[in-house]
């Protein structure tokens, strides 16, 4: 519906569907998806998003400008911010529905049809973003990020895909080359050691083992299972991560160096 909305009213057009599947509700989710999906389209893309669990109250439509060139559009809950500043913060604008010219709007629980689609049609369409409505400061929103621990790392799920694979928001960098295995816990769940591997081949089938995500972070994943059902994870659930860097071959040599007590 969205979609043809905004192909009728833009010419010539080229619409591209990231995603129609992402869970209700899901504003971070989303978010995180929203930045790594659209980081890289042209400096004139008009980006329009709709996780909206706000629609009709208090949080408004608007419509965000970038210093790299796409414009966003979509509810002012958060969904649009990472890749706002992915991309450079610029001005923003609230979408009005009389400023958009097109039917009346009905109801109060569809903006994706009744102001989102056509005020990204009026903007691909080159029109300015001050004539959608008055300027405005978005809600500012965060990403949690992980934190390093003295063996490990602290964080959580950002993102469980349609496979069953746990994306935490552990980057991946963090482990270091030489590990080969990780303690994993998930939620109030007991930690185990897994494989910490290169691909779901490398896991093997029903195997439970984490390694490095297309997104650059750690991902937990079950080769041609599920890892999410396995730990009971879900959107937001704890993740700790430990791993042991391996001694030195300075300490090494100068441990079995040291003279033994005779008894």
């Amino acid at each position: 519906m969205k979609a043809a909305l905004i192909a009728g009213g833009v010419s010539p057009s080229r619409i591209v569907d990231l995603a129609h599947d992402l869970p209700a509700h899901g504003v971070r989710e989303a978010a995180f998806l929203f930045r790594e999906m659209a980081r890289g389209f042209p400096p004139d893309s008009v980006h329009v998003a709709v996780v909206d669990p706000g629609v009709g109250g208090r949080r408004h439509p608007i419509a965000l400008a970038t210093r790299a060139g796409p414009i966003l559009v979509g509810p002012d809950n958060g969904v649009l911010v990472p890749l706002a500043e992915e991309l450079g913060w610029g001005v923003a604008h609230r979408i009005g529905a009389p400023r958009i010219g097109t039917r009346a709007r009905v109801g109060t629980t569809f903006d994706g049809r009744d102001l989102f689609a056509p005020a990204a049609a009026r903007l691909a369409n080159r029109a300015p973003l001050s004539t959608l409505g008055p300027r405005i400061r978005p809600t500012r929103y965060s990403l949690p990020a992980a934190t390093r621990t003295r063996e490990g790392a602290r964080g959580e799920v950002l993102h469980i895909d349609r496979f069953g694979n746990v994306i935490t928001n552990i980057p991946s960098g963090w482990v270091g080359p030489t590990v080969t295995s990780v303690s994993v816990a998930v939620g109030p769940s007991s930690a185990r050691s897994v494989r910490w591997t290169t691909s779901y081949e490398a896991l093997g089938r029903g195997v439970l083992g984490t390694l490095g995500s297309s997104f650059g972070l750690v991902e937990i994943s079950v080769g041609e299972g599920r890892a999410a059902e396995r730990l009971r994870a879900r959107v937001g659930s704890r993740v700790t991560l430990g791993w042991r860097r391996p001694s030195s071959p300075r300490t090494e040599n100068a441990n079995s160096a040291r003279p033994r007590k005779r008894g």
